[in-house]
């Protein structure tokens, strides 16, 4: 039976080192999550007392976001006030090298027309958005543990906006669902069609379903109440859009991503 040198017997094995730096890793990691949810719980009860839709919202979301261990799902109305918060506070933990939270971010149709939320697309590849309808109220979900909700209004007892914190289980539960659905339902930010100049979602609707239809140009204009020249320059501006060439394949790709149904 060969000895070991005393190099090799006083040298640690490569598992020993892969082991004990492993350990290292997993309480720096509990550490950083137990400083990151108790400052989390301080703001919460220096909020305590004051009327929630009271405190600025770059500061609540702030600190719902930074407190983040897993998920950040969001529903963006397309409120300036809003969308801003949360695009400072992703971009922060991007910029912090902090990239370990899954982010959804669910946009109406104005808040998709936001530099900032395809500018996180981009940078975060955790980060994805979709677009939907819309009917859905702001919502910042953390971690599946709570919910801030606001619907943008005033509140006229106690001013500010109106505003919850929710964080029963089954209320938490029911609005990730509600979530989901719209989620599963929207179109990926990526396919998402940037029709601008003049032209609302609802008239680019109606332009491609008399595209598919086969109305004639003339036709159209008059249904739609523009003149011919306006309406053939939001044609193409539709076309553009879409990425396509042709208004067959303009009709097609509207299909594709949800802007028309598929029957005829």
């Amino acid at each position: 039976m060969s000895e070991l040198s005393p190099e090799s017997a006083a040298a640690p094995s490569a598992a020993a080192i892969d082991y004990v730096e492993r350990a290292l890793l997993a309480a720096r990691d509990l550490i950083e999550s137990t400083v990151t949810r108790h400052r989390r719980e301080l703001t919460q009860d220096s909020w305590a007392g004051t009327a929630l839709g009271k405190v600025p919202l770059a500061e609540v979301v702030d600190t719902l976001i930074d407190g983040a261990e897993r998920t950040v799902s969001v529903i963006l109305s397309g409120g300036e006030e809003q969308t801003r918060a949360v695009c400072a506070a992703l971009g922060r933990r991007v910029k912090g090298g902090r990239r370990g939270v899954a982010v959804r971010l669910l946009c109406m149709e104005r808040a998709a027309a936001a530099g900032g939320i395809r500018t996180l697309a981009r940078t975060d590849p955790r980060c994805e958005a979709r677009v939907c309808d819309g009917g859905l109220p702001e919502a910042l979900m953390v971690d599946g543990q709570i919910v801030y909700v606001t619907n943008g209004q005033p509140d006229p007892v106690r001013g500010g906006r109106q505003a919850s914190l929710v964080e029963d289980p089954a209320t938490v539960r029911a609005l990730e669902l509600m979530f989901a659905g719209a989620w599963g339902n929207a179109v990926a930010l990526a396919e998402y069609p940037r029709l601008g100049g003049r032209l609302c979602p609802e008239s680019a609707r109606r332009i491609l379903e008399c595209l598919r239809t086969g109305h004639t140009d003339e036709v159209a204009a008059r249904d739609m109440q523009v003149s011919l020249r306006t309406y053939r320059r939001y044609v193409a501006e539709i076309m553009r859009g879409l990425g396509a060439n042709s208004r067959f394949q303009a009709g097609v790709r509207a299909v594709e991503m949800g802007l028309l149904s598929g029957g005829h």
